[in-house]
């Protein structure tokens, strides 16, 4: 049986061949319909090693918009998805590439469980500024031990209005809305719970001594309008205070009291948690020190001041106290449960702590006033009787208590006389007396152990408790059609409240109110950005 031979190609047609075929599938598959042009080259690339995926992109973008001027940046100093003087719309959003985290919401808060928040990995969005148009690129790649978040601003025209764009940006970010500068491992951050602790605190409610007080304020005020007298004198313009004092007799809710009226006079209060840092708490100190010459005029907070200043950073703390880089505009407030125990360098230094404000167990004018200011809190409840001679009895009967025991003593009464019966409740006064010698006994047997009830630390958010056997939230339709939110932080972060633009639907019932509560949840997370 006879065979056709198979014609023989030379090395010059197999490689037309081979050229031929792989043009056509390159040709099929960039004819193949794409949403955004810079998808398919980015996740090509960012799918193989590289070295400087922000050079690759660059280039990129420049291919595809030549005529377009683009500027690169990181958003970590910027937040331009906090700023709400942009608005921000995605370009092309099935080409979205992003990772999706859940925000909790406090129950008391809100009817919702929560939020979704968007981090993006890739993507690409319209933005509209001031009476610019541009394309914003959202990328993030691995970068050392962690990630990087790489934007490209694409213009029509010259690149000032980006840098403006990102001035302006910057500048809303590095400002203080409705927050208070916390530091804390390492990290400073923008905290609106303390701000909001801090709002309830009030002169009125805190008993001492008008005195005293009016002392306390006139230094920390006087000391804000005090510049040019300081400047006169020749000395630098900084000023360090000193609380102390057994707990639970006032440092705390004046320290908030302090803290909220310089935030009101426009003197921001900064709150140092721990000096404890990744990179060792001279490295922290140098930040935090840098930021308060960054602020000034501004006051510091270090509560607890015997627990952050230590054997082994006492040292460089003194220096940047006393060292070459200036501290002008820098009110120091320091406190602390054991003054005893500070070193000398700071409980003797005038230079350094030159005002000390002593916070004793209260005499028996100081607790009079207090109770006094209890008897007023109740006098619009009928069913508590609190006549000025009980004032008198429960002033003579706590000496030695402190304001915190005070405290307990009418808290815990009201709590018990809530769980009576009104035909079997028994006289306020009964149940005080009873709770007064109830504490006192304690007082007396566990003196030298005992810790006395304390006051919420300052950079303590209080909690509403709740049930543990509360039923489990249930998915329905107030979960459905919340605003999506876009965050390009490099970790699940953020506190700068933004603008929250009205979505397409405002439809009554709750589902409206369920995008309101989303709302205001994404404006006190700090993202501006809603689908």
């Amino acid at each position: 049986m006879a065979h056709n031979a198979r014609p023989s190609l030379s090395p010059k047609d197999l490689e037309e061949a081979f050229i031929k075929v792989t043009f056509e599938e390159d040709v099929a598959q960039q004819g193949a319909p794409a949403g955004d042009p810079a998808y398919d080259p980015w996740v090509d690339q960012a799918s193989h090693k590289f070295s400087d995926p922000a050079v690759f992109g660059a280039r990129q973008l420049r291919k595809l918009y030549p005529d377009h001027s683009i500027v690169l940046a990181y958003d970590s100093t910027v937040n331009i998805f906090g700023f709400p003087g942009a608005i921000i719309q995605p370009l092309s959003p099935p080409d979205l590439i992003s990772s999706v985290y859940f925000i909790p919401l406090a129950r008391r808060l809100s009817q919702v469980p929560g939020v979704l928040v968007d981090s993006i990995s890739f993507g690409s969005f319209r933005v509209a500024w001031d009476k610019y148009d541009f394309l914003l690129y959202v990328v993030k790649y691995p970068f050392g031990f962690g990630q990087q978040i790489q934007h490209y601003i694409i213009h029509d025209g010259p690149e000032d209005p980006a840098r403006g764009l990102l001035i302006a940006a910057g500048g809303w970010n590095a400002q203080l809305h409705d927050e208070i500068l916390v530091y804390n491992s390492g990290y400073w951050q923008k905290d609106h719970g303390l701000w909001s602790e801090v709002q309830k605190a009030n002169w009125a409610d805190v008993i001492l001594k008008e005195e005293f007080k009016g002392a306390l304020k006139k230094d920390v005020f006087g000391f804000f309008d005090s510049e040019k007298l300081y400047k006169s004198l020749a000395i630098p313009w900084k000023r360090g205070l000193i609380m102390y004092g057994p707990p639970g007799n006032g440092k705390t809710i004046s320290m908030k009291a302090v803290m909220k009226d310089c935030d009101a006079r426009g003197y921001s209060p900064l709150y140092v948690k721990s000096f404890k840092s990744w990179a060792g708490e001279e490295y922290a100190m140098q930040q935090v020190f840098d930021k308060a010459r960054e602020m000034a005029p501004c006051v510091l907070i270090l509560e607890d001041l015997d627990s952050l200043i230590n054997n082994s950073n006492r040292s460089f703390f003194l220096n940047q106290l006393d060292g070459f880089e200036g501290n002008d505009g820098l009110l120091l407030i320091g406190s602390t449960n054991h003054f005893d125990q500070l070193d000398p360098a700071l409980n003797n230094r005038p230079s350094r702590f030159d005002r000390k404000y002593l916070f004793d167990d209260p005499d028996e004018e100081e607790r009079t006033l207090y109770i006094q200011y209890w008897q007023n809190k109740l006098k619009s409840n009928d069913s508590i009787s609190f006549p000025d001679d009980l004032v008198k009895e429960v002033a003579s009967g706590t000496d030695g208590f402190s304001f915190a025991y005070l405290k307990e003593a009418f808290v815990s009464s009201l709590v018990l006389l809530a769980g009576y019966e009104d035909d079997k409740k028994p006289e306020f006064r009964e149940v005080l007396n009873g709770q007064v010698k109830k504490l006192r006994e304690q007082l007396d047997k566990n003196k030298d152990t005992l810790v006395p009830p304390q006051s919420t630390p300052v950079g303590s958010v209080s909690a509403t408790p709740h049930s543990s056997g509360a039923p489990r939230v249930q998915i329905d339709q107030r979960s459905v059609g919340q605003p999506r939110v876009w965050d390009a932080a490099p970790g699940p972060v953020g506190r700068m409240p933004g603008a929250l633009p009205a979505g397409p639907s405002q439809q009554a019932g709750p589902s409206a109110r369920a995008r309101a509560m989303a709302g205001n949840v994404v404006h006190a997370f700090g993202k501006s950005f809603i689908s």
